[in-house]
């Protein structure tokens, strides 16, 4: 493929992704650096345009990244538009597509059929296999205070983007109240919904690897809260399932899926089966008495933008900076791309059925 000397910031198509995975000032420095940036124009995204144009990117239209020279990247958060149908450029997003997920074999197919290649943001790591760019932290910090604010009765729908300062303000409002426990507590997710939860005013009880090896579910489901960050990348035993739903020492009312591997055989919570989403953020799995709401919501970082976009820009930058030259890092996101495309032959069919 053509070798990378330009980066384009396309739009996001969901109207509820006002994230970007590149500032206006770290734009700058790449363009310093001499790899330049063309942005598409973009209502949502939480920097404004112009801020891109001040900083020296080429401002472009919407959804034109289709036109983009061969030798740009094209990069993302989520999938890109349905049109055109076959990816013919080298994609940088969260394909959300090698674990077996919904959606993920069209994904590939689109890659398939056009000839482009996806450098999969969540396969962007270092030799020991961590990730070097996430939206993680906010993620954790988000769930938990949505499932803080859902138990006191305090969240409203739709929810809507807003500053962390006002968020934290909310949590303040009523401390204490209620036992919570996360669930990969010593990863990047369980550390934001650690703070998260210590801003409401709760000491939650931590659980990692060693406290999941010999699950104690009684002890699981005395807690009001359950946030769940496991990242997971093969299938292990549930966290919650069916069954426990109708244990009669069950206290546990709130459930925040962080890691939302719902569709994948990752899934870690098969007791709820679909996503919620900004319009309807919470899921009653079971009715009061004693009652089971879940939050599953597969953006959670977006509803704190600026934040979470700074923080991830800036881990993300100086790999960008590689491109050109084309570090072991983007070698490690195409060999998985590589190792996860389907035969040349695809079905064209599921291309359109996933349009």
């Amino acid at each position: 493929m053509s070798p990378i000397t330009g980066v384009w910031l396309r739009r996001e198509a969901s109207p509820t992704e006002e994230r970007t995975p590149l500032t206006p000032a770290d734009a700058a420095r790449l363009i310093a650096g001499g790899l330049p940036v063309a942005v598409e124009r973009s209502e949502q995204r939480a920097f404004d345009t112009d801020a891109y144009a001040a900083a020296g990117c080429r401002v472009v239209a919407a959804d034109s990244w289709s036109e983009a020279p061969d030798h740009y990247a094209v990069l993302g958060l989520k999938e890109p538009v349905a049109r055109p149908a076959d990816l013919t450029h080298q994609h940088i997003f969260f394909g959300h597509a090698y674990k077996g997920q919904a959606g993920g074999p069209a994904l590939l197919n689109r890659f398939a059929a056009g000839g482009g290649r996806l450098l999969d943001l969540e396969c962007l790591t270092d030799e020991s296999g961590r990730r070097l760019a996430a939206f993680g932290y906010w993620a954790g910090y988000v769930g938990a205070a949505l499932a803080v604010l859902h138990r006191r009765g305090r969240l409203s729908a739709p929810l809507r983007s807003m500053a962390k300062d006002e968020l934290d303000a909310a949590l303040s409002e009523q401390p204490g109240g209620a036992s919570a426990l996360v669930i990969g507590a010593l990863g990047r997710s369980g550390r934001g919904a650690r703070a998260a939860l210590e801003t409401a005013g709760l000491s939650p009880s931590l659980w990692d690897v060693e406290e999941t090896r010999d699950l104690d579910k009684a002890a699981l489901l005395g807690h009001d809260i359950l946030v769940n960050t496991v990242f997971a990348s093969e299938p292990g035993p549930a966290f919650l399932d069916a069954s426990d739903l109708d244990r009669p020492d069950r206290v546990l009312s709130v459930v925040s899926d962080v890691t939302c591997d719902i569709t994948s055989d990752c899934n870690r919570l098969p007791v709820n089966d679909k996503p919620t989403d900004w319009a309807e953020p919470v899921r009653v799995l079971r009715p009061p008495a004693p009652g089971l709401d879940v939050i599953a919501i597969e953006n959670l970082p977006s509803l704190l933008p600026r934040e979470s976009s700074t923080a991830f820009s800036a881990d993300l930058l100086p790999h960008l900076a590689t491109l050109p030259s084309w570090s072991p890092v983007w070698d490690r996101c195409a060999a998985h791309f590589r190792q996860a495309l389907p035969t040349p032959t695809a079905d064209r069919g599921e291309v359109s059925e996933h349009e």
